[in-house]
């Protein structure tokens, strides 16, 4: 298993906005990756600051996503939304 951690800090203003291209790109990749186990989008501790936690059954399933035509298209939408370059942590699972 391989698990995600991606923290990104949204623009004061463009809170709903980025929530709502999240909740759609989190129902996409799950109704159409049977790789993905988990997509879910977390408000973090300031009111900006925004966690995505992901888990993929392996590694190729976690490369499908990234080039996925739904996570391709979010980006063009998200990218304006993000105060600073998002933080991302790629954990492989041990036990």
């Amino acid at each position: 298993m391989v698990a995600v951690i991606a923290t990104l800090e949204v623009k004061e203003g463009k809170e709903a906005e980025f929530e709502a291209v999240m909740k759609d790109l989190a129902a996409k990749t799950l109704a159409n990756e049977t790789g993905c186990e988990l997509y879910a989008l977390h408000r973090g501790k300031g009111e900006r600051t925004y966690v995505m936690l992901e888990r993929y059954v392996d590694r190729a399933a976690l490369a499908a996503h990234s080039s996925s035509e739904h996570f391709r298209g979010a980006m063009p939408r998200l990218m304006p939304c993000l105060a600073a370059a998002p933080k991302i942590e790629t954990l492989e699972e041990i036990a």
